[in-house]
């Protein structure tokens, strides 16, 4: 009998149905549960603030601008956020925010390199276990500072030696004179040349009381990897690690919503802290000096190429692409969000921040060097010797120095979690979204964060700092180049600018203001740039040391291989999915570079009808490997013979026509 059908409109409502078959024809996947999405916009910009402003905006910025031509180095800085940094910034938002993928999965745009995804994956993995180490130390001088005096306040401890620096200096050297370790102060005219030569050594081999805690009494750093007794754990730093990674799983243990929460913490606090801390150095006396020796321009210093290799760098760094985390927080953002809005903004917020806790940073060296009678260059330091070791010194010397000592170290805190959430989140992702553990997800957390904790525990002995130096060496820089240079030239050369722009377009709902400046930059200049500053690091190279001690070669070659196993992804994974495909190898390639059928937000795959607003599900509702398709003005189910590049994958699509009562 005849069924009865009203009058069809012109318009159909369109239903894509995908369907998984296990290797066994009887399973059936059903529909993933949802991924997750921001609570609001303001936690995915914040999530990005907290993940590009860490520990690099503290402890390297203001040690390369005084280093660079001061207040100069501002003119390659800025250069190469327009050339490098903010491009990158955008792109990488744009690809996750489109994919909604993890950093691995989301090469389903050009799966010939989804080894680009594993590689940003073991970065992001060898960054979270040294980072974490770091958090840790600043847990261990955080709990220090609760006393009445700071430990490092004094040489009268059982950790210091003989070189620690017992008597203050300044009026000594004030008078061009030299501190013997007895208090004695001597003049050049006072002693024989051989004498005065004498000193010159024993006061350069002199320690402060912070380096010596920092060294001695918190690491107690062995000699080197050849000292047999450097296995031995510092129970102290152990329970420090364990504390700072269970505060990790507190903060992710929920995905992007416990993870939006925290981010109003850490993101928003060190800035309360620099505040707090630049009103009270603008009261020291040294604070002009110093602030003097940060900011006075050298210009004849931008003639030099190492200037402005180091501002690429720094600003490659400071932002962290390719890494992965941008591409994770980008991928859980609502499809419609204006990326480039964020790029711009965070992009912006990251130097200032930078250039701003310069003057609270060299405005407390200047104060150090006042007080010790020395020149400001003396006690300018990057890195864990401004944090652990300058810094400290410093605050030491302030009234009420404990109180002092504990907003630095919250601030480190804060400036360290609000990265490393980022980046754990990142290895989360990558491993939920390959293995299909969204349901699983507090666990994979755990694990995660397990597996992090127990690896991290090598750095936790004596040993540890030249491990750790290892790791921040290789793991993070020659690998991420690479890899930044490759995702660019596999988006732009091989899925194509223009399609790529077509991504943003439906994004934005227009193409993105400058629209020619960035298909410029993405597909010419970014690429050279960050060639170029891989060609600068390879030229910059010199063997692993810490202060005196070299490392051995075999260490070297370690930590070449942990780079090049994160690079060595991308071939492998090329070859094995060609391996995997039947055919000539031209054809095989060719199909790798097309992106996958189901690429693409949900809603919004590609397909040959890019008009299609497809709605994927698991339902079984085919047997081959066909496509099905009902046409607007028909009722009927025609037969469409379509192959999919994906032979694993069965559809039907459907366009099901609305209909009006008759």
């Amino acid at each position: 009998m005849p069924r009865k059908t009203g009058e069809l409109e012109t318009d159909a409502t369109e239903i894509r149905i995908t369907v998984n078959r296990a290797d066994d024809d009887k399973s059936i996947c059903l529909n993933d549960e949802d991924r997750g999405v921001w609570g609001n916009k303001i936690e995915f910009i914040l999530s990005c603030l907290s993940f590009a402003v860490g520990l690099g905006n503290i402890w390297r910025f203001p040690y390369l601008c005084y280093r660079n031509g001061g207040g100069a180095f501002l003119i390659p800085y800025f250069s190469m956020l327009c050339i490098t940094g903010l491009p990158l910034f955008f792109f990488e938002l744009s690809f996750g925010q489109y994919g909604q993928e993890g950093p691995i999965t989301i090469w389903k745009a050009v799966p010939l390199f989804q080894g680009i995804g594993i590689g940003m994956f073991m970065i992001a993995f060898f960054i979270a276990l040294y980072y974490n180490i770091i958090i840790a130390w600043a847990f261990f001088y955080l709990f220090s500072s609760f006393t009445a005096e700071l430990p490092w306040q004094s040489c009268d401890h059982w950790w210091n030696t003989a070189a620690c620096r017992r008597f203050d200096t300044k009026n000594c050297t004030a008078n061009s004179g030299l501190m013997a370790p007895n208090g004695t102060c001597y003049l050049e005219s006072d002693v024989s040349k051989e004498d005065w030569q004498l000193l010159n050594e024993t006061s350069e081999s002199m320690k402060l009381p912070a380096d010596e805690y920092f060294h001695n009494f918190m690491l107690d750093i062995s000699e080197g990897f050849h000292d047999d007794e450097g296995h031995t754990l510092q129970w102290r730093l152990c329970l420090c690690l364990i504390l700072s990674w269970v505060v990790v799983f507190c903060g992710l243990f929920k995905g992007v919503t416990s993870m939006g929460k925290a981010v109003y913490f850490t993101a928003l606090f060190p800035y309360a802290v620099l505040i707090i801390l630049f009103a009270r150095a603008v009261t020291l006396p040294g604070y002009l000096d110093g602030i003097a020796f940060y900011i006075t321009p050298e210009w004849g210093k931008l003639l030099t190429a190492r200037v402005w290799a180091d501002a690429a760098m720094q600003i490659f760094f400071s932002l962290g692409p390719c890494w992965g985390g941008l591409i994770t927080l980008a991928s859980y953002n609502k499809f419609n969000n204006n990326c480039l809005r964020d790029a711009i903004f965070i992009g912006v917020a990251n130097c200032a921040t930078s250039f701003f806790s310069g003057f609270v940073i060299f405005g407390i060296v200047g104060f150090m060097a006042f007080e010790l009678g020395v020149p400001v260059k003396e006690v300018a330091a990057q890195g864990a010797g401004l944090a652990f070791v300058a810094y400290p010194e410093a605050v030491a010397r302030l009234p009420i120095s404990p109180l002092w000592s504990i907003l630095f170290f919250v601030m480190l805190l804060t400036l360290g979690l609000g990265s490393q959430f980022t980046i754990v989140q990142t290895v989360i992702t990558c491993l939920v979204d390959v293995f299909g553990l969204r349901r699983h997800y507090k666990t994979m957390c755990c694990v995660v964060c397990t597996v992090g904790c127990i690896l991290g525990l090598a750095m936790c002995t004596r040993h540890g700092m030249f491990i750790l130096q290892l790791l921040d060496n290789y793991s993070g820089t020659y690998s991420a180049l690479m890899i930044g240079c490759l995702e660019l030239i596999a988006i732009m050369w091989v899925y194509g600018v223009d399609n790529f722009m077509d991504d943003v377009k439906s994004m934005l709902g227009g193409y993105p203001t400058g629209y020619y400046y960035w298909r410029f930059v993405w597909t010419y200049l970014t690429p050279a740039s960050v060639f170029n500053i891989l060609l600068f690091t390879f030229i910059d190279y010199s063997p692993s040391s810490y202060s005196n001690y070299q490392f051995p070669l075999w260490a070297d070659i370690l930590g070449w291989c942990i780079s090049f196993s994160c690079i060595a992804a991308v071939p492998v994974r090329a070859i094995w999915l060609i391996l995997g495909k039947s055919g000539p190898i031209k054809a095989r390639i060719q199909q790798l570079c097309r992106p996958a059928h189901d690429w693409g937000p949900a809603g919004r795959k590609h397909t040959d009808d890019t008009t299609l607003n497809a709605i994927d599900s698991k339902t079984p509702l085919a047997n081959d490997e066909e496509l099905y398709e009902m046409e607007r003005e028909s009722p009927y189910l025609t037969r469409v013979s379509e192959e999919w590049e994906d032979e694993e994958d069965d559809g039907l699509h459907m366009k099901v026509p609305s209909r009006t009562k008759v």
